[in-house]
């Protein structure tokens, strides 16, 4: 059932539809390297061979588990004797480019300078990670997205009706809401989809009037549980914790919840999704919540106490708590200013009075006198507190919010100035 028009293409509409940039490149055939890149069964291969219909050129295809340098030499050697004698190019169409190594990928490079051959990559990792940059920069990339489930059931109605690469010789009678499972439970993979279809048609018996009846039973026999798309080190690795990350930044525990699921059920380690509750805790939330700190902490050694599967009680106990603490990043905020005049201005010296050094040093040193170098010891004034500087220029950096406590420590601070201000001590 692989598409060879553009009309027949399912899904994608994002860089297919009318007037979109690859649909006007293949139109015109104006186009020199693509890099293709999604989940499996999204139409990656589809749309290379899509393309090799619409164009004059060869198509040659290698894939990057079973090629090794000597095929991709081959092909660039034909290709060339092509392209010298009859004027016609080639579409090296390399599936799982990812595979490749760098010297692998390194010879591609010159002759996708020179022309000898028009690349096409597909990959289901990023190709900014796993691609060698000089091949990303000579390409365009285009992202593929899931396919969605009224795309798949258009695809799955027309393999049912195809009497040339489809079932449409046969009689079969499905219902609305298999097709709609089957569809939904392929999570926008295409070839899922197809497979299923065809696992429940030819494993049903036809009734006596020679009719394949598929029922909702059938198809969700045929296409089970879909196993999760989540690799330990790739893009679903990092995709999904940063949802997680965000859904507790935005305050909405049941995104967050399913989340964790995810990476649960989908074998992330506990332990960094721990590690990365702690850095939430006073990331995002910070002085708003204090206990949230300790809520995470507590949460990572209640893990490393009880194990998986009881662990995961506590994960989840602190993840709803972390999505609907009070929100003030205002500490980090204030630390990444203070490092950034650090990097990018002058260097502050330590005042002299918060110097380790005696007065009586200092004054010989510097010519003040002792009285003017001499430091308060806070708990020493009533309320534990004494207006003097700290840090020269007086510069400024934590600003805190009204959210949750952290307003308490807006109004202590401001007390403080207020002090400070009325004061006429020259610290």
């Amino acid at each position: 059932m692989r598409a060879e028009t553009l009309e027949e293409v399912v899904g994608q509409q994002h860089i297919l539809g009318e007037g979109k940039l690859l649909r006007r490149a293949i139109q015109a055939d104006r186009f020199t390297s693509l890099l293709f890149y999604g989940p499996p069964g999204t139409g990656k291969t589809t749309l290379a061979t899509v393309i090799a219909h619409n164009t004059n050129c060869r198509f040659e295809m290698l894939n990057g588990v079973e090629s090794n340098v000597s095929e991709i030499r081959d092909k660039i050697a034909q290709a060339r004797t092509w392209l010298q004698l009859r004027q016609q190019s080639t579409i090296l169409f390399i599936d799982e480019i990812h595979r490749f190594n760098k010297a692998q990928q390194d010879v591609l490079l010159p002759h996708v300078e020179r022309g000898t051959v028009r690349f096409i990559g597909a990959t289901t990792h990023n190709p900014y990670y796993y691609v060698n940059s000089p091949l990303v920069s000579r390409s365009q990339i285009f992202q593929l997205e899931p396919i969605e489930t009224a795309d798949l059931i258009s695809l799955l109605k027309r393999a049912l009706g195809d009497e040339q690469k489809g079932f449409g010789k046969l009689s079969i009678d499905i219902e609305s809401s298999a097709l709609e499972h089957i569809a939904q439970k392929a999570s926008g993979d295409a070839r899922k989809a197809l497979t299923a279809l065809e696992l429940a048609v030819i494993t049903t018996e036809p009734s006596e009037e020679g009719v394949i009846s598929i029922s909702l039973e059938i198809a969700e026999e045929s296409i089970q549980q879909k196993a999760l798309l989540y690799d330990n080190q790739g893009d679903q690795h990092y995709d999904t914790i940063s949802a997680y990350i965000k859904s507790i930044r935005g305050s909405d525990p049941d995104a967050a919840l399913y989340w964790l699921a995810k990476m649960l059920t989908a074998g992330e380690d506990p332990r960094y999704i721990a590690r990365r509750m702690v850095i939430a805790a006073s990331e995002d939330i910070g002085l708003a919540d204090s206990s949230a700190l300790r809520v995470a902490v507590d949460a990572q050694q209640a893990f490393e106490f009880l194990g998986m599967p009881e662990g995961r009680i506590p994960l989840a106990h602190a993840t709803v708590y972390l999505a609907t603490a009070p929100k003030s990043n205002s500490a980090y905020a204030a630390l990444g200013a203070a490092m950034e005049d650090i990097k990018h201005g002058k260097t502050l010296a330590v005042p002299p009075h918060l110097r380790t050094k005696t007065r009586k040093s200092l004054a010989a040193s510097s010519g003040a006198s002792e009285q003017a170098l001499e430091y308060f010891y806070s708990h020493d004034f009533v309320g534990n507190y004494i207006p003097q500087s700290y840090l020269p220029e007086g510069r400024s950096y934590y600003q805190p919010t009204e959210n949750g406590l952290e307003k308490r420590i807006k109004e202590r601070m401001a007390y403080w100035r207020a002090q400070s201000e009325e004061s006429t001590h020259p610290k």
